[in-house]
């Protein structure tokens, strides 16, 4: 029964992402970024730890207009709920909205199952140059990724 409190999603960094992704085998990293951003930019890498990343768009390129599947989309994918879900984007801003939005629809059928937004994001803010990708983020933080 859902007490009309708006669920929590709490935050951890990528180091931390990583480190509850190898610690543990149910949780389930998330990629939400658009398809571009995926073929184009790289993503995480958790082939070794024996395992992928679900990718589903929150936001659907070229327009980037929100992805009314994607809750669904998500719960399809992880059809076997996990005891956590990590979000991850470019800077950690949509990984939040698809993070709570998850919450929320699981939330709201009583069904727990923590949902984290990894800050940072893959690629990190913007650097003095505005430049993605070596001030902070996944990438910069020296984590297994790969490109396309």
């Amino acid at each position: 029964m859902s007490t009309g409190d708006t669920p929590r999603v709490r935050e951890v960094s990528p180091s931390d992402a990583w480190k509850m992704l190898s610690d543990d085998d149910g949780a389930v990293l998330i990629d939400v970024r658009s398809a571009p951003e995926w073929g184009f930019v790289g993503g995480p890498d958790l082939s070794g730890l024996d395992r992928g990343v679900v990718r589903v768009e929150w936001k659907v390129w070229p327009g980037m207009v929100p992805n009314p599947a994607f809750v669904g989309a998500v719960l399809e994918e992880v059809s076997d709920l996990p005891s956590a879900l990590l979000f991850i984007c470019r800077s950690g801003v949509r990984s939040m909205q698809a993070a709570r939005a998850v919450s929320e629809h699981l939330s709201a059928k009583g069904t727990p199952v923590e949902c984290i937004n990894v800050a940072e994001g893959f690629e990190g803010d913007l650097d003095e140059l505005h430049h993605r990708g070596g001030l902070n983020g996944w990438k910069a933080r020296g984590l297994a990724w790969r490109q396309s």
